[in-house]
């Protein structure tokens, strides 16, 4: 570092792992690397430390020698700004000790920002982002506790991660939002939120995604549609035990209801026993729901399958009412995410679920033989069907 001029310098990443700081260290090396041609930089301090302990050493980014940084990556650090960057076009803060006031002062003097991401930071109390920031259109936080306010007067915000609902974190100007996700492992009946709420809120939505911890409230019939949303995906997931078996899957019928030209429909379930009363008998014993019909959705992947029969009856009456489906995936084994076309070619290197319980195991064998009696003979010969069967290494039952 004493060998280089800093000239040049377009990127710098610093990860910083040792067991303790030397502050001076620190501040050279970043007088150093901040240039006036410096794009992107990055400092990480592991989460042993008290954000409020070192303190960055901010007058080098704003005494003309940060005019050219487009992306700056805080971690586990104070901060405390006194102006703004002209070419910020994304800001990730994450463990920063800094409040709402230095950061209405950073935001409101960096017109071009576009991207803002905050990650525990618990000095915030108000989020206030301006009405100058034009090009602004993506927001995410999570996990700032202390966070009540967010003032949004941003015209061009359009994707919005937040980890609670607009509710309980009132939002501002929320009109011109086409994307949202409500991601929180401990928030309950989400879902219910989003029927009930969110077309008054946020009635643009053209993608929604939701993972809530428990659902202790059925799907709502509610009047308001959401008129552009084309991607809803819903994760429904419990650490540990059941997913309450007094939820009723075929209510989410009533949320596909509301969204007429749906294209894609994605469900996790991710539970680690079932609860849910299990299908049985004839098919004629099956609900039904009529005058129903769903008719943009072409794509419907449902992660986690079991054989509740709730979700069995959602699943035949999508089948029933979606008359434009192109495709339909289930998985009785949840992956997170994952896709793999075929779960004996990926069993070497371990990306199968290998870990999934033996109830969860069990209960995927369950699966495959309620879809294999109710669901299959349902599928229009127009409807590709991809059953994703439990791996015959890992997942076998014992």
């Amino acid at each position: 570092m004493k060998k280089h001029t800093g000239v040049g310098v377009k990127t710098f990443k610093l990860q910083y792992c040792g067991s303790r700081i030397y502050t001076s260290r620190l501040k050279s090396w970043f007088k150093i690397a901040v240039n006036p041609g410096l794009e992107e930089l990055v400092f990480s301090l592991p989460e042993v430390y008290d954000a409020k302990y070192y303190n960055f050493p901010s007058s080098l980014l704003f005494n003309g020698s940060g005019k050219s940084i487009s992306y700056l990556n805080l971690k586990g650090c104070a901060f405390h700004p006194v102006a703004g960057l002209g070419c910020l076009r994304k800001l990730h803060l994450s463990r920063v000790h800094i409040t709402g006031d230095e950061l209405w002062c950073l935001l409101s003097n960096s017109l071009v920002l576009k991207e803002l991401n905050l990650s525990q930071c618990n000095k915030i109390t108000c989020l206030k982002i301006p009405c100058l920031l034009n090009q602004f259109n993506h927001l995410t936080v999570f996990g700032c506790k202390t966070l009540e306010l967010i003032e949004n007067k941003a015209p061009n915000l359009c994707t919005v991660r937040i980890d609670t609902t607009l509710v309980r974190l009132p939002f501002g100007d929320s009109l011109r939002v086409n994307n949202l996700e409500m991601l929180w492992a401990f928030e309950y009946n989400l879902v219910y939120y989003a029927r009930a709420n969110l077309p008054r809120i946020m009635p643009n939505l053209e993608t929604l995604g939701i993972s809530s911890a428990g659902e202790v409230l059925n799907t709502p019939i509610v009047t308001a549609k959401f008129l552009h949303l084309k991607l809803l995906e819903i994760c429904l997931s419990v650490a540990e035990g059941a997913f309450s078996p007094a939820y009723d899957y075929l209510s989410l019928a009533f949320f596909l209801d509301a969204c007429p030209v749906l294209e894609t429909f994605k469900l996790s379930v991710w539970q680690t026993r079932m609860k849910h009363d299990p299908v049985s008998g004839d098919s004629s014993l099956l609900r039904k729901m009529p005058g129903h019909h769903h008719a943009s959705i072409k794509n419907v992947k449902i992660d986690g399958f079991c054989s509740a029969k709730s979700m069995i009856e959602l699943t035949c009456h999508i089948l029933d009412n979606a008359t434009s489906l192109e495709n339909l995936k289930l998985d009785p084994i949840y992956v997170g995410g994952y896709e793999h076309v075929d779960r004996l070619t990926v069993h070497e290197i371990g990306d199968c679920s290998p870990h999934t319980g033996q109830r969860m195991i069990r209960e995927a064998h369950k699966a495959v033989l309620a879809i294999e009696k109710y669901i299959i003979g349902k599928v229009p010969s127009n409807v590709k069907l991809n059953i994703k069967k439990p791996c015959s290494q890992c997942h076998s039952v014992k």
